[in-house]
């Protein structure tokens, strides 16, 4: 469990997306160019309703099919009407290319050099084992039917085959130690942490976003528990999420392949996916981050970006602060400051519920975070009273 965690004052999810001049909104890119694009072929398909369908109306009732023959050309509202008709199936028609664009040819890019080689080899193969098969139906009027249905299967089988022995293969074996795509992988505890969607709108974390699906599953896991606060914070790494699937460039799944056995722990899984694709891991996780930077997997760390943007604080600095509940020693006074690090307060047991103003006296840096020791009174003072 991340540090966050552990100290429970992870932030609150935003219900509302913050507005930022730095943040990349890329739905909003697409959606513009997805509107302009199925408008072009709305009115494309409008003016041929307008011109050329009541034509072919007329052609078509002049054939044996009908017993009529009308003349749409006669009446003016024929081609108003086609250019309505047009612009109607224009609008479907373009919605229904870009959608088949963007699953085809989208996710094209997104495919490991190493799958496009098996695929394009699997064709290749399939094509050249069912040639014999042509010329032995040539002839035959259910030959080439019976020859296609052949090279699909024997593609299939060659690319089957391929991809069962990738890890021998060179285009698999070393594409993940060649390239480095800047895929941020992330881990359940930064989506549960909370403070993933701010970092990623102020631009601190930009590229491509990936969850693997046991993530999610984990993280569902998690929300489905009984345990009231566990099940809050499942709930806000979901909401988490579904806020930067809706602004940002989020896959989830995609490249699950690489760690194919669920027996597996998800921090192996985690680590095994993201040197797959050359990507970079998201994790809290302070033992999981030591495993990764072992195997030469680079770790972004919240809680590092946390402690580096900290204001530092120096001894004999002074600022108020609310005194929350009792120290471990006698006397002693424990608050926290905006960003969570605790101050521990000599003689301030009586000010539990109120604030009072104090002055550093000590500061502790420790793997976990910074410690801050404090006193209600300036240090120094006692020694400028007793030389007077």
């Amino acid at each position: 469990m991340s540090e966050s965690e552990e100290k429970g004052d992870l932030t609150e999810v935003h219900k509302k997306p913050v507005k930022s001049s730095q943040r990349v909104r890329k739905p909003v890119e697409m959606k513009r160019k997805n509107v302009v694009f199925v408008a072009i072929v709305a009115v494309v398909c409008a003016v041929l309703g307008a011109v050329w369908m009541p034509s072919f109306l007329e052609r078509l009732t002049s054939t044996s099919l009908f017993e009529t023959h009308i003349e749409y050309s006669r009446f003016w509202y024929t081609g108003p009407a086609m250019g309505i008709l047009g612009l109607i199936v224009g609008a479907g028609l373009g919605r229904l290319i870009q959608q088949v664009y963007g699953k085809t040819f989208g996710r094209w890019d997104k495919i490991h050099i190493g799958d496009k080689v098996d695929l394009f080899l699997g064709i290749f193969g399939g094509l050249i084992a069912s040639f014999p098969f042509l010329s032995f139906f040539q002839g035959q009027t259910w030959g080439i039917a019976l020859t296609v249905t052949l090279t699909i299967g024997f593609s299939a089988v060659s690319i089957y085959a391929l991809k069962s022995i990738s890890e021998v293969l060179p285009w698999h074996r070393s594409a993940g130690l060649k390239r480095s795509t800047g895929i941020k992988v992330l881990d359940t505890n930064v989506l549960i942490d909370g403070r993933l969607y701010d970092i990623v709108t102020a631009g601190f974390l930009q590229g491509e976003m990936y969850v693997p699906k046991f993530v999610l599953k984990e993280l569902q896991f998690i929300a489905d528990s009984p345990d009231s606060l566990r099940r809050q914070r499942g709930r806000r790494g979901l909401e988490i999420l579904r806020l930067l699937q809706a602004d940002f460039d989020v896959e989830v799944g995609t490249y699950d392949r690489f760690s194919p056995d669920p027996n597996e722990e998800v921090d192996s899984r985690l680590v095994m996916v993201t040197k797959a694709i050359g990507g970079e891991l998201v994790s809290n996780d302070f033992n999981l981050n030591r495993v990764a930077s072992i195997q030469d997997v680079r770790v972004l760390n919240i809680n590092d970006l946390a402690l580096a943007v900290r204001t530092p604080i120096l001894p004999g600095e002074a600022f108020d602060l609310a005194i929350i509940r009792t120290g471990n020693q006698q006397g002693q006074g424990v608050g926290y400051l905006d960003d969570g690090t605790m101050v521990v307060v000599d003689d301030a047991e009586e000010k539990v519920g109120e604030t009072a103003h104090v002055w550093v006296t000590q500061v502790i840096q420790t793997e976990r975070g910074k410690m801050i020791f404090a006193s209600q009174q300036k240090p120094g003072a006692d020694r400028s009273r007793n030389g007077r």
